[in-house]
Formats: structure tokens, C-alpha cells, sequence
């Protein structure tokens, strides 16, 4: 069964730090292009970072430059997304998608979610 489980998120006050986990399950993670996508209430869902297949990293949300990196482990078959100096408008539930893929993309353009992890920046 092919599935990315998120892990990571809870409840930090503002200018904190939090890394989240995407591991993978059922397929391999080197061959894809890995995004995470947030969507706060009432928002659309929208992008913050993207690492390619390949290697190097696309900011898909301006607002999280500077504070957030994108990574992967190969040998643990994971992303991590670490966050710092969080803002309150961070707040949202957080996923992960695998696109098979070297580039990065929209949304539509991903084969695999996770379930969410929720991320609440609050004092």
C-alpha cells in the first residue's frame, strides 16, 4: 500500500520551531518531487515548499522565505519540512505530496497525499 504519513506538528508560540515528517510507505521517495501544502480555515490549500527528485528546493510561498528549508532522507525514505521563527498565520493543517516527477509543480499535479498534520502558532 502506498502511503506518506505525516508527523511533527502541535501547538508552538510564535517564533518557535517545528520540524514536521513525511515518511514514506509502499514506494520509493528518491524518484519524486515532494511538496508540502498547508490550507488554513476557510483558505484554499496552498504551497510552501517543493524539493525536486533531483535535488534543489522551489518556494512556492513567498511568506515562509528564510524561515522554513525542505529535505530528504533517502536512507530513511522521508521529507522533512523544518519551520522557524513560526508566525501565527502559519497556523494550518500541513501535508505532504509525492509527484513522480523530477520537477516540482501545482497541486493538481501530485500523485500522493498524506493525512495532515495540524500546526497551530499560538501564544
Amino acid at each position: 500500500q502506498l502511503q506518506l504519513v505525516e508527523s511533527g506538528g502541535g501547538l508552538v508560540q510564535p517564533g518557535g520551531s517545528l520540524r514536521l515528517s513525511c515518511a514514506a510507505s509502499g514506494f520509493t521517495l528518491d524518484y519524486y518531487a515532494m511538496g508540502w501544502f498547508r490550507q488554513a480555515p476557510g483558505k484554499e490549500r496552498e504551497g510552501v515548499l517543493c524539493i525536486r527528485s533531483s535535488g534543489g528546493s522551489t518556494i512556492y510561498a513567498d511568506s515562509v522565505k528564510g524561515r522554513f528549508t525542505i529535505s530528504r532522507d533517502s536512507a530513511k525514505n522521508t521529507v522533512y519540512l523544518q519551520m522557524n521563527s513560526l508566525k501565527p498565520e502559519d497556523t494550518a493543517v500541513y501535508y505532504c505530496a509525492a509527484r513522480l516527477a523530477d520537477y516540482c509543480s501545482g497541486s493538481l499535479e501530485y500523485d500522493y497525499w498524506g493525512q495532515g498534520t495540524q500546526v497551530t502558532v499560538s501564544s
